[in-house]
C-alpha cells in the first residue's frame, strides 16, 4: 500500500496522520504544540514507522509560501515566539528526502472540503475557521488561492457592533476580525468561555454581526460556490442561522445568493478537513 503523511500544525496542537491514495486516514495522533525541537521530535517518531511517498503540511501562520523567497517554508511573524522565523519545511525535508507540500492549515482545510467535503464537485469554496484565532483559505477554479503570500482573512477590519466597545485582543491590530470575534475575544470581553455562554447571550449577536461582515466582504470579492465555517466557536450551531440572517440583511438584495442554508454551512469533514487536505496535497505533490 502507498502511504502519505499529513501534518496539521496548529498553534495549540499538532495532528499527524497517515493516509492512503484516497486520502483515507489510516492512523492519526495529536499532541500539544510546544517548541519546534520538541514538537518535531514527536512528528518524526510517528512518521519514522512508515515508508512514505510524500508529506503534506498545513501550518499555522503567518508562513512564507512564495517558492522564490529566501524564507520559503518558514513560519514568520507568529505570536508563538519559539516558532518565529523557523524553517519548518526545511526541517521536515532535511529529515525525509521526499516531496513535501507546504501551505496553511486553513488552506488545507479548504482543499479537503472542496475535494471530499461540503464543496465536493464545486469549483470554489471559502473555508473560515473561528477558534483560538480566525483564519481563512480559498479554493478558486480548483486551486488554492495564493499570491505573494497566503490569505490572512482573520485580520481584515470590520465595523463595530453598535453596542460593542471592546478594544480587541489581536496583538498586531487590536480590533480586527480576529481581535473582536475569535474565542479569546469572547472570553476576555465577557469573562467566560464561549461554550459556557447561553444561546441568548448578546455575545452571539456580536459574533454573527462580525462574521457576517467578513463573509459579505469575502463573497463579494471571491464569489465562492460555498462558504464553510469551522473551528471551535462554530460548534455553537445556533450561530449559523444568526450569521445567515445577517448576511442576507447586509447584502440587501444587491446580488442573488444561493439558498443560504446550503451556502453557509459547517464542514462535512469536521475536524479532519485539514488533515485530509494535507493528504491530498501530498498525493498531488508526488504526482
Amino acid at each position: 500500500m502507498v502511504y502519505y503523511g499529513s501534518i496539521e500544525a496548529g498553534g495549540t496542537k499538532f495532528v499527524c496522520a497517515i493516509g492512503n491514495e484516497d486520502a483515507k486516514v489510516i492512523e492519526r495522533i495529536s499532541f500539544p504544540t510546544t517548541t519546534p525541537a520538541k514538537t518535531l521530535e514527536k512528528v518524526f517518531e510517528f512518521f519514522d514507522q512508515y515508508d512514505l511517498k510524500a508529506i503534506g503540511i498545513g501550518s499555522f501562520g503567518p508562513i512564507d509560501v512564495n517558492p522564490k523567497s529566501e524564507t520559503y517554508g518558514y513560519v514568520t511573524s507568529t505570536p508563538k515566539i519559539s516558532w518565529q522565523n523557523f524553517d519548518f519545511l526545511g526541517a521536515v525535508k532535511h529529515r525525509y528526502h521526499m516531496p513535501v507540500a507546504w501551505t496553511t492549515d486553513v488552506n488545507a482545510a479548504a482543499l479537503g472540503e472542496q475535494r471530499l467535503g461540503a464543496a465536493q464537485g464545486m469549483n470554489s469554496c471559502l473555508y473560515l475557521t473561528v477558534g483560538t484565532g480566525i483564519g481563512g483559505g480559498a479554493v478558486v477554479l480548483g486551486k488554492l488561492l495564493t499570491g505573494f503570500s497566503h490569505p490572512e482573512m482573520g485580520h481584515i477590519i470590520v465595523p463595530y457592533h453598535p453596542e460593542d466597545s471592546f478594544e480587541g485582543v489581536c496583538p498586531f491590530h487590536g480590533d480586527c476580525l480576529e481581535g473582536l470575534a475569535a474565542g479569546p475575544a469572547i472570553e476576555k470581553r465577557f469573562g467566560i468561555k464561549a461554550d459556557q455562554l447561553d444561546e441568548e447571550h448578546i455575545a452571539w449577536d456580536f459574533e454573527a454581526f462580525y462574521l457576517a461582515q467578513a463573509i459579505v466582504n469575502y463573497l463579494l470579492v471571491l464569489s465562492p460556490d460555498k462558504v464553510i465555517l469551522g473551528g471551535g466557536v462554530m460548534k455553537q450551531t445556533h450561530l449559523f442561522p444568526k450569521i445567515r440572517a445577517e448576511v442576507e440583511r447586509l447584502i440587501n438584495g444587491y446580488v442573488q445568493l444561493p439558498h443560504l442554508n446550503e451556502f453557509i454551512v459547517p464542514p462535512t469533514l469536521g475536524d479532519h478537513a485539514a488533515t485530509i487536505g494535507c493528504l491530498i496535497l501530498a498525493k498531488e505533490m508526488k504526482e
